[in-house]
């Protein structure tokens, strides 16, 4: 029920979103019943601060409670994705590709659930990913949640993406 209501929730803020030049990166619902939590990701060109994620969470409100989808109280989180952001959409597949991501997929494929290494694009409706000199490839409906993976030890000091 959770990932209807997230994916409701996504179609509903979509729209918007690109209306004040913004990307919804990913909707969550966690908690049922009395008091959810709703967690909207977005990004821009050049970012988020502060100051677009305070005005992003007004309008965002505002919709959420015209739309009138949340039967109960609920808390509004707004924030950018972060440096290991989700993954949620064929294109942030295809515009990360060279980065390293992990992948946990809903059903086991080739043996395995959880997935860590290079994104080296999209094949069709496949991820390809490599990882530990083999190369998977990752039916897209088949993940269950990804996310970039920074290597710490790699980035140089006070450089960053």
């Amino acid at each position: 029920m959770a990932k209807d209501l997230a994916a409701q929730l996504t179609a509903l803020l979509e729209p918007l979103a690109s209306g004040h030049g913004m990307e919804i990166v990913a909707v969550e619902v966690i908690g049922q019943g009395g008091s959810p939590v709703v967690r909207v990701y977005l990004d821009k060109e050049g970012g988020v601060d502060i100051d677009v994620i305070c005005s992003a969470n007004n309008w965002i409100s505002d919709a959420l409670d015209a739309a009138d989808m949340i039967a109960t109280h609920y808390t509004l989180e707004v924030s950018s994705p972060g440096i290991e952001r989700p993954l949620t959409k064929r294109a942030h597949w295809e515009r990360f590709t060279g980065q390293n991501a992990t992948v946990k997929t809903a059903q086991p494929i080739d043996g395995r659930k959880t997935f860590t290494g290079r994104i080296d694009g999209m094949d069709g409706d496949d991820i390809v990913l490599s990882a530990e000199s083999t190369t998977y490839r990752i039916p897209l409906d088949a993940v269950k949640k990804a996310n970039l993976k920074v290597d710490f030890g790699s980035i140089e000091e006070g450089k960053t993406r």
